[in-house]
C-alpha cells in the first residue's frame, strides 16, 4: 500500500487531464484549480497533462507533460489531446515510479495516457470524472469493450446529471454526481480590467455550438438600433479562439463596439470578469455544466445566457435566460441589462441584491468544498488492493 492509506495523513495524488494545458478549457481549469486547492491542503499533488509549450504551465503545479497535443472533433468540439502511443508509455512509467495513493483521471476514455491507465496493470486505484455529455466517440470508439475497461474504475463522478446520463448510457455502472469548482477567493480584492463604458465578456471557444455567431448578430443589430454613438458606448470583449475565428472576424470585424481580444490568461480572464458588466453564454446545447455563468456570479457580474439545461440549473434563477438560437432575443436581453431596463429575477430584489444573490450561489460550488468531497473519494478507494 502506498504511503499516505486510508488515514488522515496526507496523500500522494496524481490527477490526470487528457486536454493539454497550453490550451484554455473547462477541464483544464478543473484539473489546475483542483491541483492548487488539494495541495493548499496539504496533499502531495503531480499533474500529468499534455502540454505543447512548458511556458504555458501555471506557476506553483507540478507536472508532467503527456506529450504534444493533437486536435481531435469530438461531441461538436476540437479536443487537444495527445494520441503518441510512446508518450502515454513514458507517462505511465512515471506514475508507477511516483507510486501515487490514488489516481484522478478526468475524460477517462480519452486517448493517451487516460486509456492507458483502463488498460495497465498493477495501479493504483483509479478514481474517475466524467465531464461530457451527449454522445460521445470517446465512448464508441471501442465499444463493446469500454464497459468491460470502466469496471475496473474504483469510483465514478459525474460532474452533472446530464453528464451522469451520458456515461451511464454508455458505459452502465453508478454516478456520484458532484459539481465543477470555483476558486472563490480568486475573484476576492481582484483590480477590474478598466473599460470607457458598459462592457459585455464573451468566454468561450469560437465553434458553432457556442453561439458566438448568435452572439454577434444579435450586437451588430443592437449596435444598428443605437441612434448616436458616444463615449461611453457599450463593448462586447470576445475571448478565445477556435475554428470560427477567422471567418466571424471577417464577418464581424474589430470596431469601436466589438473588441477581438484572442486568448486570454487566467489572471486576465478573472480582471475582464471582475470588469465587466454583463457575462453572455450563448450556447446552443451541449453543455453539462454552466461553470463559466457560476464564474460571472462571482465575479459580481450579471449573466446572460441561453435556456439550455446545464446553464438553467447553474444558473438557479439567477442569470437571465433566453432562447439559444434567436440574436433578437439576446440583444433583447443585453439591451434590458446594459439600460437598466431589464428586471432582476424573481425572488432576487433591486440589482445589488441581485448580484448579492448570484455570489452566493457561486459559492456553493467552491473548490474548497469539492476537494473536500474528492478527499473523501480518495480515503475510500485506497485501501482496496491496486488494480
Amino acid at each position: 500500500m502506498p504511503g499516505g492509506g486510508g488515514g488522515a495523513g496526507p496523500l500522494r495524488v496524481a490527477l490526470v487531464c487528457p486536454y493539454s494545458l497550453s490550451r484554455p478549457g473547462g477541464v483544464q481549469g478543473q484539473v489546475l484549480g483542483l491541483a492548487r486547492t488539494l495541495t493548499a491542503r496539504g496533499h502531495g499533488v503531480t499533474v500529468f497533462a499534455p502540454v505543447d509549450d512548458l511556458v504555458d504551465v501555471p506557476d506553483g503545479v507540478e507536472l508532467v507533460a503527456t506529450g504534444h497535443s493533437t486536435s481531435l472533433r469530438a461531441n461538436g468540439s476540437v479536443a487537444p489531446v495527445s494520441v503518441s502511443p510512446a508518450a502515454a508509455r513514458r507517462a505511465l512509467a512515471d506514475l508507477r515510479e511516483r507510486d501515487p495513493d490514488v489516481v484522478h483521471v478526468h475524460e477517462p476514455f480519452a486517448p493517451g495516457l487516460p486509456y492507458a491507465l483502463l488498460v495497465g496493470r498493477a495501479l493504483p486505484p483509479v478514481v474517475a470524472t466524467f465531464h461530457r455529455s451527449g454522445d460521445s466517440i470517446l465512448y464508441s470508439l471501442l465499444r463493446p469493450v469500454t464497459r468491460r475497461l470502466a469496471d475496473r474504475l474504483a469510483a465514478r463522478v459525474a460532474v452533472s446529471e446530464a453528464a451522469a446520463s451520458t456515461a451511464r448510457r454508455a458505459l452502465g455502472g453508478t454516478y456520484e454526481v458532484l459539481f465543477n469548482g470555483i476558486e472563490i477567493d480568486r475573484y476576492v480584492g481582484v483590480a477590474p480590467w478598466p473599460t470607457d463604458g458598459p462592457a459585455v465578456l464573451f468566454l468561450g471557444r469560437h465553434e458553432e455550438r457556442k453561439g458566438l455567431e448568435v452572439l454577434l448578430e444579435g450586437w451588430r443589430r443592437m449596435d444598428a438600433d443605437r441612434r448616436s454613438r458616444t463615449e461611453g458606448d457599450p463593448v462586447l470583449w470576445v475571448a478565445g479562439n477556435g475554428p470560427e475565428t477567422e471567418r466571424l472576424r471577417q464577418r464581424f470585424p474589430e470596431s469601436a463596439t466589438v473588441r477581438w481580444l484572442g486568448v486570454v490568461g487566467e489572471d486576465e480572464k478573472i480582471r475582464r470578469l471582475v470588469g465587466a458588466d454583463v457575462l453572455v453564454a450563448p450556447a446552443l446545447g451541449g453543455e453539462s455544466f454552466g461553470l463559466v455563468l457560476l464564474e460571472g456570479m462571482a465575479a459580481r457580474t450579471v449573466v446572460v445566457a441561453s435556456d439550455i439545461d446545464g446553464y438553467r440549473d447553474a444558473a438557479g434563477g439567477r442569470a437571465v435566460l433566453v432562447a439559444p438560437g434567436d440574436p433578437d432575443a439576446l440583444a433583447g436581453a443585453l439591451h434590458g441589462v446594459l439600460t437598466g431596463s431589464q428586471a432582476a429575477p424573481e425572488g432576487t430584489g433591486g440589482r445589488v441584491a441581485w448580484l448579492d444573490a448570484a455570489a452566493e450561489r457561486a459559492g456553493r460550488w467552491s473548490m474548497s468544498a469539492l476537494a473536500e468531497r474528492y478527499e473523501d473519494l480518495y480515503r475510500g478507494v485506497v485501501v482496496r488492493d491496486p488494480l
